[in-house]
């Protein structure tokens, strides 16, 4: 199956290039949307061998994840495995989604989770996980593990319909509601959790009550 790994990057120069390395090593192509980052994040992703583009100012990460899946859709990736910058996913797991992806044909997009083994998680984020992944289960009308990892694979005939309005972190939350609301089955990869001493770009305060918005519009729909 063709698979090219997509990377949404925002300030993300201390790891990005040892993240596209090894993602090249397992699928061979990987683009990297630099989201405006105004550090060498695009330069070490493109020296690293990514195919590069770029945000002239930052629009948020469900912005670049959208400008990544309208160019690989346009090209006719049939797979696109979505990962993070900041090497919280490890792309020697991607095999394991391929082969989800192979068991089971009419899944269309494979969610990474990490619930299954939370010792290396911080307690707060653990909590914060387990509570926002119930009530996306409930706003989904299916199970959702861990509605907050971003270590996922979408085939290309589903990703026309991810053009949805949020552009920030909450996008991939209404990815996870549209797509159920619309009949899809949600799988789940059982993925590594990794936790490093980088900065989150998460603004608590601002993209809680993002989410909190985003549950809302969707609730007793």
């Amino acid at each position: 199956m063709e698979l090219v790994a997509l990377i949404p990057a925002y300030r993300e120069e201390r790891y990005i290039a040892d993240v596209v390395q090894r993602c090249r090593a397992q699928v061979g192509r990987v683009l990297v949307v630099d989201d405006g980052s105004g550090d060498r994040t695009g330069e070490l992703a493109a020296q690293a061998g990514a195919e590069l583009l770029r945000h002239d100012v930052n629009k948020g990460k469900g912005a670049a994840i959208k400008t990544g899946l309208r160019h690989l859709v346009a090209d006719g990736v049939e797979w696109i495995m979505l990962l993070d910058g900041d090497g919280q996913h490890l792309p020697e797991e991607i095999a394991r989604f391929r082969a989800a992806a192979e068991a089971e044909p009419d899944v269309r997009l494979w969610l990474g989770n990490r619930m299954a083994d939370t010792t290396r998680m911080p307690a707060i984020r653990r909590a914060t996980n387990r509570f926002m992944s119930w009530l996306l289960s409930r706003v989904c009308r299916q199970r959702i593990p861990d509605s907050q990892c971003g270590f996922r694979l979408v085939h290309r005939t589903i990703a026309p319909r991810l053009e949805c309005e949020t552009t920030g972190f909450d996008y991939e939350s209404e990815m996870l509601i549209r797509l159920s609301r619309e009949g899809e089955r949600i799988g789940a990869v059982p993925v590594t959790t990794v936790y490093r001493d980088e900065v989150s770009s998460i603004r608590p305060a601002a993209d809680t009550v993002k989410f909190f918005r985003l549950i809302f519009r969707y609730w007793g729909k």
